[in-house]
């Protein structure tokens, strides 16, 4: 089986699909691995790297996408490259495929057999494949780091001949892989932390790295089956924001991180919250990408507003690449092993598997159920 690792076309990407360790240990499960020149440069592995790991490189770009018959990449592709895909192979990346209809499309008539890392199942089992998680890991880490790069003080108590400096207030909503991080990242960096979520069974989780968790009397919330928070009711929003208000308004920084998979993200901090915030505070929306946390921020940009800048820069890993390369790397690695045969030395997709469910095209057809009986429901 012949594995392919095409650059990344996403102006400013720098992460890779695979590290150098992985496409050794890929080898030596029997496939053979091509990366199209200069693939890894962004995270820090050069051609040479990956030659010694045993992979060839590829100067050609539709010459490796059309040979492969498994391609690994970390973000969607394009339609041209859809259309330079090799019909009965296998396509790994991120897909959006709730929103990608065009995309999803393209695959299912190119009859590639598309895999969304964002589908993979959270559950115990699956937990060594679950990018989002991964990558959310270290997107909360950068939010904090550049909420202190843009913060005009420090975020520890300092005590110095000339008084005493106050710990910065950080006040992080949401309180999933990516909150958590950050909520401990800021705590290591000695900020005074208050986290709020709607489930409250992460309160635990919350004062376990060392934060307050704040109190809101939301009615019935919870978490999904596959473990996010369930979508609040306009009413039980309106009463999230009228509660965390002046928690913001204290606030030298707030962090959102409340995303609902496969929709837009709620807004929760109006631009009159923002507004009540001193100047020099700072806001990080991490969904701004996807519609937003926070009225007034825009996707890879960082707005003023009264003195407060509200930062939606957005693909955070994206600021440490080596490391989210490495993290992304081995969910793939653990991924292709879970369907790989090693008789036949290639990934075989077993339809009786759990895990099966990431699979969204195959054979011409859309076999993703959820993502099926969305696209019924359009029509």
């Amino acid at each position: 089986m012949l594995i392919a690792i095409p650059k990344e076309t996403v102006e400013g990407e720098q992460r890779t699909a695979l590290v150098p360790d992985s496409v050794k240990k890929l080898i030596s499960m029997g496939a053979q691995v091509s990366i199209e020149s200069g693939a890894g440069v962004g995270a820090g592995f050069s051609d040479s790297d990956y030659q010694a790991a045993g992979a060839s490189l590829a100067s050609d770009r539709a010459t490796l996408l059309g040979a492969a018959d498994l391609v690994l990449r970390v973000r969607k592709p394009d339609l041209a490259d859809v259309e330079l895909l090799k019909s009965g192979s296998i396509h790994v990346s991120f897909l959006d495929p709730f929103n990608e209809h065009t995309l999803i499309d393209a695959l299912k008539a190119k009859n590639i057999s598309a895999i969304s890392m964002e589908m993979i199942p959270r559950s115990t089992r699956s937990q060594k494949m679950d990018a989002l998680s991964s990558q959310a890991n270290l997107a909360g880490y950068v939010m904090v780091m550049q909420a202190a790069q843009y913060l005009p003080s420090i975020l520890p108590m300092m005590m110095t001949p000339a008084g005493t400096l106050k710990p910065a207030k950080i006040f992080v909503i949401g309180a999933g892989v990516a909150g958590l991080q950050a909520i401990a990242t800021a705590k290591r960096l000695g900020a005074q932390v208050t986290a709020f979520d709607t489930r409250s069974e992460v309160a635990e989780q919350v004062h376990s790295v060392g934060a307050k968790f704040l109190e809101i009397d939301l009615g019935e919330t919870g978490s999904t089956k596959d473990g996010y928070a369930k979508a609040l009711t306009p009413e039980q929003l309106q009463i999230q924001r009228d509660a965390q208000k002046d928690v913001i308004a204290a606030s030298d920084v707030v962090i959102t991180t409340a995303q609902v998979f496969g929709r837009k993200p709620p807004v929760i901090v109006p631009r009159e919250f923002v507004e009540g915030m001193r100047a020099g505070s700072v806001v990080i929306d991490m969904a701004a990408e996807t519609g937003g946390n926070v009225e007034g921020s825009e996707p890879g940009k960082i707005v003023e507003l009264n003195g407060v800048k509200i930062v939606g820069t957005g693909n955070w890993p994206n600021s440490v690449p080596r490391d989210a390369s490495q993290m992304y790397s081995s969910n793939l690695l653990s991924l292709v092993s879970e369907f790989w045969d090693a008789e036949a030395k290639k990934m075989v997709l077993d339809f009786e598997n759990d895990l099966i469910g990431c699979v969204i095209t195959h054979n011409n057809d859309i076999v993703n159920e959820t993502i099926a009986n969305i696209r019924s429901g359009d029509k």
